[in-house]
């Protein structure tokens, strides 16, 4: 089959790769499209610490079952689905406690293992899930993401109430849409103003990320601070900024991800002056039902803002977007030019 593949840190071909065979339990996938996030972007730049090169990124993925490995039921070949890729082992503490996303022995589809750039990928049928007739495959690709926004608002029980958003990059979109979609009335930030733009046009009311963003939050909330802040650009002053934004006795939940060792400092007498609620989010577990559920019933435009592009044009997408980050809101490879 053919492959992106990338032999090192910015190298990136199309080439003829090993086509997978599903094993018990598993099955093949013939990939019809596959987003492009920021973890694939720290595959091409050498950023992931866990990637083996040669690798075949991709994990936000969608297409149709065109095989099935020994055992596998309730699904049949030709089934329209998109693909979960954090696999748990199913044995440690977090997978016990129905925490697999937390799996101490974590493997994901795309960086562990092949992903869906490529004609073909296999996914234990666990981790299959079928695409609601209204949608299509190009859409089905942001299942991922906006499963993502799905665990950090019900991790931050995001009701009816005022939510602020730190970051209007991909996963700040998905979470924008997923709290409105829960009643809320949704603020988001950012320091681009391209980024705030597309938060507009997805239905938040938008503030610049300045040194007047903690001012203005108090003067919306009438003194008292957001009920529920939401980080989600990566930036360690931003998640230590969380806890002046939040109200007494709200709820902060951390989706940012910092480089290992990066250390936040919070004000420990706000721990208990506040009473505030600190959770992280991580990936999604249980969260693509609702996904795709929300991307069917047209709650969700994000893929609208996203931009398609022929999946054999990857090296030249990616080495595009590596100079010029900001150039697309969300990238989506789709393996027919159709």
């Amino acid at each position: 089959m053919r492959a992106v593949i990338m032999n090192e840190p910015h190298e990136m071909h199309i080439d003829n790769w090993t086509t997978p065979t599903p094993a018990p339990g598993e099955v093949l996938v013939s990939v019809a499209a596959a987003g492009i996030c920021a973890g694939d972007m720290y595959i091409y730049l050498g950023k992931n610490p866990y990637v083996i090169y040669p690798s075949v990124a991709g994990h936000e993925i969608a297409g149709v079952v065109a095989a099935v490995g020994e055992g596998v039921q309730g699904i049949q070949v030709g089934t329209r689905v998109s693909v979960e890729p954090f696999l748990g082992c199913g044995k440690c503490y977090p997978c016990r406690q129905g925490k697999s996303n937390c799996c101490a022995n974590l493997r994901i589809i795309g960086v562990h293992m092949p992903g869906g750039y490529a004609d073909f990928v296999t996914a234990p049928v666990t981790h299959v899930h079928p695409v609601p007739e209204n949608l299509s495959l190009f859409e089905a690709t942001f299942a991922e993401p906006v499963a993502i926004g799905v665990q950090a608002c019900r991790r931050a029980q995001v009701g009816a109430e005022y939510v602020l958003i730190l970051g209007c990059g991909p996963i700040g979109l998905a979470l924008i849409e997923v709290a409105k979609a829960r009643g809320a009335t949704v603020v988001a930030t950012d320091v681009l103003e391209s980024r705030l733009e597309t938060a507009r046009a997805l239905g938040a009311e938008t503030l610049l990320a300045d040194d007047k963003l903690l001012e203005t939050v108090m003067a919306q909330t009438h003194g008292e601070g957001a009920p529920v802040v939401i980080e989600a650009t990566g930036n360690p002053k931003a998640m230590e900024q969380t806890v002046d934004l939040v109200a007494a006795g709200g709820r902060i939940c951390i989706v940012g991800l910092v480089k290992r060792g990066t250390m936040v400092s919070f004000p420990g007498l706000d721990f208990t002056r506040k009473e505030m609620t600190i959770v992280g989010s991580r990936a999604s577990v249980g969260c693509f039902p609702e996904s795709l559920e929300l991307l069917a019933s047209g709650k969700i435009q994000y893929p609208k803002v996203a931009t398609r592009f022929n999946m054999w044009e990857a090296p030249d997408v990616f080495k595009n977007l590596a100079e010029h980050p900001d150039s697309v809101q969300k990238g989506v490879l789709m393996r027919e030019s159709s």
